[in-house]
């Protein structure tokens, strides 16, 4: 689909200032972060913009109606600041890219959505991309928000133990003058430095908190992370499931625009910030580059499960890979979705068994002694 400009006419205002993204880091995050042009409003502005270019509006009335429905003043900027560049002879792809909130990922696919004349394609690929990874987060969050509010819970319950409970029975068990069991002991050490113990905790947490944020563009600790995160029971299948069905998704989208396979490959390791497989990506470029067929270059790595290697190779002698990858994102989707709700399936009893094991040992440590000063009384 080719953009109508023929109504525009050049407008004598000088484009708005733009805000350029720099560094390198940029090109390996898969959204721009700390901008106000989130998930939702890319939803909403592709598929928007899609039906209108769709239904015959030209492109500046389409742009025109967009910014006219926005309710927040900084996204109707961004969507001016877009018709404005095009008014100024720049393809859409330029006008995004320079504006400074849209990927690698969404400004390329536009720009070969435009030189292939499939924009109308791109444009709800797009929207459902984000679409489903806006519902993979609520997911995710419906999962996780569970343990944590319960074991924010089991803190304040073993502060309240700690800090009023145990210093209770100590103070009992001392008016006695009896040797107290060893764990018993340990509680109440636990219980007399607890706030020292509390913020030690505290500092660990920031600590680590900044190493992250300090290291997390370098090679060598971007390798540890996910080799750790990949190890996690249930997490690790589930965050490799993730990263999988983007994967697939993007190259869906990239392949349907028919985009060359290595440099779909490139935009892919751009736009997915995730180490293991941009490494992957990396070197099957080169295998692929070099007459290696693509199966056989993702054979080489495990990241890459037996089935999508099988299928990529069918696709490949069928030359219908576009239509693979999108039945394996559609196929990922799903078991994704399953492996989601089995997971807090399994995280809730686990939750409830850590609880009553912490509070368990602290209630057995208490009343331990008790029953031997229960004995002693008894015999006398």
């Amino acid at each position: 689909m080719a953009i109508d400009i023929s109504n525009i006419q050049k407008s004598k205002k000088p484009a708005a200032k733009k805000q350029v993204s720099k560094g390198k880091n940029f090109w390996k995050k898969e959204l721009t972060i700390g901008t106000s042009f989130g998930d939702k409003e890319k939803v909403s502005f592709y598929k928007e913009l899609g039906s209108l270019l769709d239904a015959g509006v030209d492109f500046k009335r389409a742009l025109e109606i967009l910014a006219e429905q926005q309710t927040k003043t900084k996204h109707k900027e961004h969507i001016e600041t877009i018709k404005n560049d095009i008014i100024g002879g720049k393809p859409l792809y330029e006008a995004m890219r320079d504006i400074g909130v849209f990927s690698p990922y969404e400004y390329y696919s536009v720009k070969i959505g435009e030189e292939s004349r499939s924009l109308n394609g791109v444009l709800p690929e797009l929207y459902q991309y984000f679409e489903r990874k806006i519902q993979l987060k609520r997911q995710l969050t419906s999962v996780l928000m569970y343990p944590a509010f319960v074991l924010l819970l089991t803190f304040g319950v073993l502060y309240f133990m700690m800090n009023y409970v145990v210093p209770m029975f100590s103070t009992v068990f001392k008016q006695f003058g009896r040797e107290l069991p060893a764990l018993t002991q340990k509680i109440i050490y636990l219980s007399e430095h607890f706030t020292t113990f509390a913020i030690i905790f505290g500092v660990v947490i920031i600590t680590i908190i900044g190493i992250h944020f300090y290291s997390k563009e370098k090679e060598k600790y971007r390798h540890i992370t996910s080799s750790v995160m990949m190890r996690i029971p249930f997490f690790g299948k589930l965050i490799k499931k993730i990263y999988i069905t983007r994967f697939s998704q993007s190259l869906s989208l990239l392949l349907k625009a028919k985009t060359p396979l290595v440099t779909a490959l490139d935009l892919v390791e751009k736009m997915i910030s995730f180490y293991p497989i941009e490494k992957s990506l990396s070197e099957i470029k080169v295998a692929v580059t070099r007459g290696s067929s693509f199966s056989k270059a993702l054979k080489e790595h495990k990241m890459y499960d037996h089935k999508l290697v099988s299928l990529v190779s069918v696709a490949e002698e069928a030359n219908t890979l576009d239509l693979m990858f999108e039945r394996l994102s559609q196929q990922y989707n799903k078991e994704m979705e399953h492996q989601t709700k089995m997971l807090g399936a399994v995280i809730e009893p686990l939750i409830i068994l850590v609880i009553g094991a912490v509070v368990g040992v602290v209630l057995i440590a208490m009343y331990a002694p008790m029953f031997d000063l229960s004995k002693i009384l008894q015999t006398n």
